[in-house]
């Protein structure tokens, strides 16, 4: 899990950037086949929630990483973006707690933040 790849580290940067709140990447990639990483983040309100979908979309097509699918730009409750190899999730606090995503996917080992930050 040592060599993390870019553009999760360019996400991760990019939520972090906005503030996001407990951000946390999993590397799926041994228990799923539909990424190799979710990112899950949550920030404080639908506005933010939204800067931080926006700043994600723009800083990965930024290095020629192209969304697939999106979905919740509308409700700012829980936004997908879905980039093929990496999928991020941005909740607000209360959705977040709800669909308690880590749990979900808990067989997938977190990548420590120590590693995902210096690009």
């Amino acid at each position: 899990m040592s060599n993390i790849p870019d553009y999760v580290k360019t996400a991760y940067k990019a939520l972090d950037d906005k503030m996001a709140t407990d951000i946390r990447v999993l590397d799926i990639s041994n228990v799923s086949s539909v990424a190799d990483y979710f990112i899950i983040a949550n920030g404080n309100n639908p506005n933010q929630v939204r800067a931080m979908a926006d700043s994600v979309e723009e800083e990965l097509f930024k290095i020629g990483v192209k969304i697939d699918h999106t979905e919740g730009m509308n409700t700012k409750k829980w936004i997908l973006l879905d980039f093929g190899n990496i999928v991020v999730h941005i909740f607000d606090k209360e959705h977040r707690q709800f669909y308690d995503l880590e749990r979900v996917w808990g067989d997938a080992p977190e990548i420590p933040q120590e590693q995902l930050r210096g690009l």
